[in-house]
């Protein structure tokens, strides 16, 4: 049986740096350690849980461009990568795409030690064997003229650029892998890259286009669950979504939110051990798309049930004119025997849950926009 951690780390990644916040395992003081990296665009910060000390952040400044930094002492010095994520020259006619950011980082398996997966702006999926130093780009998914047909314009997908995000590797088998495009879809392998079904089925898109055109789904956050790696929750441009394999279908599970607040926003994140718990965070999207909270006040919402019913928690959180909302990957939950929840909002707050956010405590103010929140325990 492992033993209780010691420390919990959270990993917060904002629009001008990066910063490092301890706490005991009684999650009520945080000490900060940062700004690592003041300046740049750090788009994630991820933890390597096969050796518990290894950090990557994806980063970008007007000097260097995009890049990816390695840390092997938990972030008491960084080195930048000798060969960051870059498309490779086009093949079969295919123009030719720069990348402008690495935006997201997932570990490989747990059995194959220093290999790494990153998602681009534009989209682009790229592996490192050796911890993060050096990265190769996937072919099948930079190079594939279908691909890059579904991935659309550099004006397509969300207003700082198109993502490919949402990079998961199923536990049990290294060779099965998803992710999703903003815009382009959701997309399967289970040769290790080498070949991609997709996974629209069942996904709706915005009216007046056509959902059997993979171009038009813009899925916002996949999350699988670690107590049943054969289910996945989708947080979409158009609802939220439970897919259970292996049925290819989704279904919209959001429809049970209350109407006033709707089933738009960007993170989801699913409970440590139980499938049927996942939370969502809400934003207004409404008319424009206003992205923030709606009607100004912000709040979690929780599933018991796999998505039949929801609960809001709002407890601590502002109760009125509050503008704000969440990035996509700025909400996470610790694995501790009762999960608190943590996020960071686009005004620079970052807060946690408690009880599974029923009892929401700031943590920091005053920080950039934050872009991502991770969390690591520690023995």
């Amino acid at each position: 049986m492992n033993s209780a951690p010691t420390r919990l780390v959270l990993l917060v990644a904002t629009r001008k740096g990066a910063w490092l916040f301890n706490g005991d395992s009684q999650r009520d003081a945080w000490t900060v350690d940062g700004p690592h990296f003041l300046g740049h665009n750090i788009s994630h910060v991820q933890l390597d849980p096969r050796d518990g000390r290894t950090l990557l952040a994806a980063a970008k400044t007007g000097h260097l461009g995009p890049t990816v930094f390695r840390s092997a002492d938990f972030g008491r010095t960084w080195k930048e990568s000798g060969r960051p994520p870059a498309f490779a020259k086009p093949t079969n006619g295919l123009p030719a795409r720069s990348v402008d950011h690495t935006f997201w980082l997932t570990p490989g398996h747990a059995g194959e030690r220093d290999s790494w997966y990153a998602g681009t702006s534009p989209q682009g999926l790229f592996r490192s064997e050796d911890g993060g130093d050096t990265w190769a780009p996937l072919p099948a998914v930079n190079d594939d003229a279908q691909f890059r047909e579904w991935m659309g314009t550099v004006q397509d997908g969300t207003p700082d650029g198109p993502k490919l995000h949402s990079i998961i590797v199923d536990p049990h088998d290294p060779a099965h892998l998803y992710f999703g495009m903003s815009g382009g879809g959701v997309h399967e392998s289970r040769d290790a890259g080498r070949s991609w079904t997709t996974l629209i089925d069942g996904m709706e898109v915005v009216g007046g286009f056509n959902p059997a055109t993979v171009t038009f789904h813009d899925p916002h956050c996949l999350r699988l669950c670690p107590g049943n790696p054969h289910r996945l929750y989708q947080q979409n441009h158009c609802g939220i979504y439970r897919l259970d394999r292996p049925a290819n279908t989704w279904q919209r599970i959001g429809r049970a939110m209350p109407a006033e607040v709707g089933d738009i926003g960007f993170p989801i994140v699913v409970h440590p051990r139980d499938p049927d718990t996942a939370w969502v965070f809400p934003m207004d999207g409404t008319d424009v798309w206003p992205r923030t909270s709606p009607d100004g006040r912000p709040a979690a919402y929780v599933t018991h049930d796999a998505g039949k019913t929801w609960q809001r928690l709002d407890g601590g959180l502002p109760r009125q004119q509050a503008w704000w909302t969440l990035k996509r990957q700025a909400m996470t939950v610790d694995m501790l025997p009762t999960p608190a929840l943590y996020l960071g909002t686009t005004i620079g707050e970052l807060w946690i849950g408690h009880d599974g956010g029923a009892r929401w405590v700031n943590i920091a103010r005053h920080l950039p926009e934050i872009f991502a929140v991770e969390v690591a325990a520690l023995a």
